[in-house]
């Protein structure tokens, strides 16, 4: 039954019709979890350096990019990725016992964060630390203790520690910058603050602030200042580990670039192979 139209035009029409389905149904879809409200890493309006690296990612799936919004607080992989909600977390721990880690595409560390007309510190063995208030990152409702927060309380500084929560005000845009805002201001007189967050918002600030990694690397107590960053899978998803191995490798360059761009502290990367063990 052909309605009147010519049948050339009714052939037309339906192979336009199946081509368009095979294009849809060819669209790949790269599912992401990540924090809506957390720069400089990811933020719903899509500003942070995890977005653009996603971007990368994406562009090499060729794939769109469909975020599920979840604050990372305790329980975050558990009510994502482990839920079926999202395919990949960027920006976690290489190594996480609770998921598979792709090969770490940069390596930060703790930093001290203090205003540039004061002593610069950039050891936790300083003696200036017993004349200064410091402040330190805790995580969680319970004031979990971060590894600086430690190393500090094993030096006897106790009493000179301020404690700012990674979480805090929510409702307020960018909640962990106020530490980093409490050396710029004099509330404090310096912070051991997580190396991306530190670079990013030291250089948004009235004041000029010092930005330099602590040593030693790793203290006494075993306790590391410095960490991998990878991207997460789930434990079971080897294939799509293996896909982002390999355009993290590609990409380097143009990541490097990007980690630059947000003032990411970085320290130098063993050269690994994709697929390595990880």
């Amino acid at each position: 039954m052909s309605f009147g139209f010519p049948s050339h035009v009714l052939l037309a029409a339906f192979a336009a019709l199946i081509l368009d389905g095979l294009a849809e149904a060819s669209t790949r879809e790269l599912r992401v979890c990540a924090d809506p409200n957390n720069l400089p890493f990811s933020n719903e309006q899509l500003q942070g350096f995890e977005n653009r690296i996603v971007d990368l990612v994406a562009q090499e799936l060729d794939a769109s990019i469909a975020y599920t919004w979840w604050a990372q607080r305790r329980g975050f992989v558990r009510n994502t990725l482990k839920a079926g909600l999202c395919d990949l977390v960027p920006g976690t721990v290489s190594n996480t016992g609770m998921l598979r880690t792709t090969a770490p595409y940069y390596r930060s560390s703790y930093v001290f964060v203090t205003r540039a007309d004061g002593p610069p510190v950039s050891s936790l063995d300083d003696p200036v630390l017993r004349d200064l208030t410091i402040g330190v990152q805790l995580i969680g409702a319970d004031g979990f203790n971060t590894p600086p927060a430690h190393a500090l309380s094993r030096r006897g500084l106790v009493q000179n520690v301020r404690g700012f929560t990674v979480y805090g005000d929510y409702g307020e845009p960018n909640p962990p910058a106020r530490i980093v805002q409490a050396v710029a201001s004099g509330e404090i007189d310096a912070a051991i603050v997580w190396g991306p967050l530190a670079g990013y918002f030291a250089q948004r600030q009235p004041t000029a602030l010092r930005v330099q990694a602590v040593m030693p690397q790793a203290d006494g107590s075993g306790l590391p200042m410095v960490f991998d960053i990878s991207m997460g899978v789930r434990r079971d998803d080897g294939a799509l580990a293996n896909e982002i191995d390999g355009i993290l490798e590609r990409r380097r360059v143009d990541i490097d670039a990007i980690l630059q761009e947000y003032a990411v502290p970085r320290v130098e990367l063993p050269h690994q192979q994709p697929g390595e063990k990880r």
